[in-house]
């Protein structure tokens, strides 16, 4: 079971190395991320954009990529679909997005030609590392879907827990958040995870263990759990993953980890046929190396399963 970034990185070096698309690539947190990965033995990378950018780029910041082809192309959104076509036909492993905006960039991901689409919902996953607790937890959706609804967060709940296999962990547990951990007609959210819970005892929701609504001290904090009398329900401050009611939920709990605890993280775009890197352009480099380290633990996982 992986509890680290580290033990996602071991369990990266036990694979065959993968080989990860760039789409735009002239990017300097880009091109040092996808440097730091091939020299930690994590992915290599084909580099599609301007040649000539992306030599200048990696020339002023010292990063070396001679090791790496480049495919040139000047204009950004057919760079974005080569970059892309080359992972639809199996020459790269992961598609990741370099200097192009996110609009363009999952233009590319979903193009009925070339691109990743599964005929899944599309969601995203981001990976914590968290000083004080003891495994990694996985925060779902903070950055693509906005307002989820019921069979959006079943598939949510299933695209999350394709990622914990891969990460090494059975028997995720999911802890559905809302306000308060009872069940209120006036609060939708408690609602839909009460449902969600029952949806997974009855086999609806395979993989994984359901319990909701939690408020977030119960989901993580076993402390609270124990203060709160909540011993006798299936997540006692030890879940795997948080589900987040909303975009705002999710995105205002992944910026207040960020900036405020010691943290380390990694994001992934799930849902199709190949992981997707999609990072923002104000993660750190530590942040861009996590992420594909995911991404080809991800990648692994999914080529055993053909």
């Amino acid at each position: 079971m992986s509890k680290s970034f580290g033990d996602l990185i071991s369990k990266v070096s036990e694979c065959e190395v993968k080989k990860v698309a760039v789409a735009v690539a002239q990017d300097s947190a880009v091109l040092e991320a996808v440097a730091a990965a091939k020299e930690r033995g994590i992915a290599e990378a084909i580099l599609v954009g301007d040649e000539d950018k992306i030599k200048a780029v990696a020339e002023a910041d010292k990063v070396d990529i001679s090791g790496f082809e480049i495919i040139d192309e000047k204009d950004d959104y057919e760079a974005a679909l080569k970059a892309v076509s080359l992972v639809h036909d199996g020459k790269a492993d992961m598609y990741m997005k370099g200097l192009i905006d996110t609009k363009s960039f999952l233009k590319s991901v979903l193009d009925k030609e070339v691109g990743l689409r599964t005929g899944k919902a599309l969601s995203h996953v981001c990976v914590f590392e968290v000083e004080g607790i003891d495994h990694l937890l996985f925060l779902t959706d903070v950055a693509f879907m906005t307002y989820p609804t019921l069979e959006d967060k079943v598939h949510i709940i299933e695209n999350t827990v394709d990622v914990c296999h891969a990460c090494g962990i059975p028997n995720p547990k999911v802890a559905p958040l809302a306000a308060v951990e009872v069940v209120n007609p006036k609060m939708p959210a408690t609602v839909e995870a009460a449902e969600l819970t029952k949806m997974c005892e009855e086999g609806q929701i395979s993989g994984c263990t359901v319990d909701g609504p939690l408020s977030l001290d119960l989901a993580i904090d076993p402390e609270a759990a124990k203060h709160k009398g909540a011993e006798g329900r299936k997540i006692v401050g030890d879940a795997d993953v948080l589900l987040f009611p909303d975009i705002h939920a999710g995105n205002l709990v992944y910026k207040c980890l960020v900036h405020t605890a010691k943290v380390k993280n990694g994001n992934i775009l799930t849902g199709t046929k190949a992981p997707v890197i999609l990072t923002s352009r104000s993660d750190d480099f530590e942040t861009k190396v996590n992420s594909l380290a995911l991404g080809a633990v991800m990648a692994g996982a999914m080529a055993e399963m053909i």
